[in-house]
């Protein structure tokens, strides 16, 4: 994994017992043609309680796992699941029997490839996760932005700030006004080109000395919330388009405080 690019997700992590298996996996996702259509490196981890942190702290776009592991091995894959940074990440298992891949899918492993592996088996797993692994990126998509935003607060006098970048689960901003961590309230801003403003219920993650906050959108009506994915989802095609899939960033990055960072839950559509 080149760290090179603080902005740079790791796309996949893999956990292991023993070698079986694992460098058949490692070196057919490391293959060129791999890496250019998927933007993928794989970087393994033997140390079950770094595997633990990892998951819980850093963003992938992809976690794969051996269950040669044992019970740890399903933990892994539970923990990823409850976790704020991977909840719906894509998930590999390696499996060595039909019990141990009815146990993956229990604990949340969206794919599951049974030794002996074979280049045809991970080449279709590969095709048949491509369109997950996309989504998942779009998600955690943020789009550099300059618009005006308000937020009004119960019993608050409206206040403005500037939007710094945006994504289909929150917003960046610049304001000078302090805002709460916890606080609630409803926010408005127009997209480039959209006709109509998007009003979103959001929540303060965060707010720094440098009058930058972190927003998550907590709910928008069906239409806001079609209107706002539709957007970030050109913005995010037109990216893999100019740059090609292997110069593509996820732009996911550690949990931090900071106006590039926003690590929030998932927005729910209410009704107009």
């Amino acid at each position: 994994m080149n760290h090179a690019d603080p902005q740079e997700t790791r796309p996949a992590r893999i956990n292991r017992q023993d070698a079986s298996g694992f460098p058949f996996f490692t070196h057919y996702v490391s293959d060129g043609n791999i890496r250019s259509s998927f933007s993928m490196s794989v970087e393994v981890c033997t140390r079950l309680r770094t595997a633990f942190s990892l998951v819980n702290q850093q963003k992938f776009d992809a976690v794969a796992i051996d269950l040669s592991l044992g019970q740890p091995a399903t933990a892994i894959l539970r923990e990823m699941r409850l976790s704020a940074s991977n909840p719906t990440a894509v998930a590999f298992a390696i499996s060595g029997n039909k019990d141990e891949s009815a146990a993956a899918f229990r604990a949340g492993s969206s794919f599951v490839l049974e030794r002996p592996l074979t280049f045809d088996s991970i080449r279709w797993t590969l095709r048949a996760a491509h369109g997950l692994i996309l989504r998942e990126r779009r998600r955690y998509f943020r789009c550099p932005i300059a618009i005006p935003v308000s937020m009004e607060q119960e019993g608050m006098s409206p206040v403005c700030g500037e939007a710094v970048n945006i994504s289909e689960r929150g917003m960046a901003l610049r304001i000078l006004t302090p805002l709460k961590p916890g606080a609630a309230g409803k926010v408005q801003f127009t997209l480039p080109s959209a006709q109509r403003p998007v009003r979103a219920e959001a929540k303060v993650c965060w707010y720094n000395q440098e009058c930058q906050a972190g927003l998550s959108f907590l709910a928008l009506s069906p239409r806001h919330c079609s209107v706002l994915q539709e957007w970030v989802a050109g913005k995010f095609e037109q990216q893999l388009a100019a740059r090609g899939m292997s110069e593509i960033r996820s732009c996911a990055e550690p949990i931090r405080k900071g106006p590039d960072s926003i690590e929030v839950p998932e927005a729910t559509t209410a009704s107009s």
